[in-house]
């Protein structure tokens, strides 16, 4: 039976995810979209035919104000409580119908290096390997407090291929160093979750035992992911592009200079960037020369 990916998720039921994937941006082709819009419009050309948008309970409106190009493909899927990011990706256990699924966040974006979109970089592994993959990347250990954490050992012969053997959720430098080594990487760095997944059924099954036994706890996504890894086959793959966080600091700034220097604008967005810091720099200048 063939491994086939045509359904996706997209949570957007956190407290940042309501308001940020509503932001506008500048794509690569000069046109102002959503955020969400772009995720999406990625989604669609990598050959996804159907999206499930998990939102907050009263948030629905406001998408579907901003979403009615993509209506026919989209179907809103509300998360009663704010329960954790586990407990919003079981909520679309029935749009899944039991089939393998794309999960994205909708507060990162995702920029390319390569011919192929980061999205459709993911299925071809997870359609390839018939398991589940989750898109990681290189990380400073500065950063794990944001991101979820593998450990495990390379696939033989298989670059930026990793058999996960364990996961962890924003782990310490110290777990991370006992745990999460991989050699290869440089030192400091450990592979962190990209905010994008391939997931098979079992991690509902196991996402629904978890609620089953805590009815009312919040529950997250990475125990789940931990559980899936002793269960079956399930790989870490790295990705030939980068995420742009949206909820970081200055994270739609870097999104957007992001896009600008992939697309056909690069040159222009270049010599805009020299500007401002020319500008910066002379008024840093005049301000000592005023100073002194």
């Amino acid at each position: 039976m063939s491994f086939r990916v045509t359904k996706a998720l997209i949570t957007a039921a956190g407290p940042a995810q309501r308001r940020l994937p509503l932001q506008t941006l500048t794509d690569r082709n000069g046109d102002q979209k959503p955020a969400l819009a772009l995720l999406l419009d990625e989604m669609f050309a990598a050959g996804i035919e159907q999206v499930g948008l998990v939102h907050a309970k009263g948030d629905r409106a406001a998408y579907e104000a901003v979403l009615a190009p993509y209506a026919e493909k989209l179907t809103y899927i509300e998360q009663p409580e704010a329960l954790g990011y586990g407990d919003a990706v079981l909520c679309g256990r029935d749009f899944a119908d039991g089939q393998p699924i794309l999960l994205q966040v909708s507060d990162h974006l995702y920029v390319s290096q390569s011919t192929k979109s980061c999205t459709r970089q993911l299925l071809d592994v997870a359609e390839a390997e018939a398991c589940a993959v989750s898109a990681v990347q290189p990380t400073h250990e500065s950063q794990l407090q944001y991101y979820g954490t593998v450990g495990g050992a390379q696939v033989p012969g298989r670059r930026g291929l990793t058999a996960i053997e364990r996961v962890f959720e924003k782990p310490t430098p110290t777990v991370a160093e006992q745990h999460c080594l991989l050699p290869g990487l440089r030192a400091g760095y450990y592979l962190c979750f990209f905010g994008m997944h391939v997931l098979t059924p079992s991690l509902f099954a196991l996402l629904a035992a978890e609620r089953q036994a805590n009815p009312t706890a919040r529950i997250g996504l990475s125990p789940a992911l931990n559980a899936l890894a002793a269960r079956e086959k399930y790989l870490a793959a790295v990705l030939d592009g980068r995420r742009s966080n949206l909820e970081a600091s200055f994270g739609l700034l870097r999104a957007q200079i992001a896009l600008g220097l992939s697309g056909a604008s690069r040159t222009d967005i270049l010599a805009l960037l020299a500007e401002e810091l020319a500008l910066a720099a002379e008024v840093n200048r005049t301000g000592d020369q005023t100073r002194s």
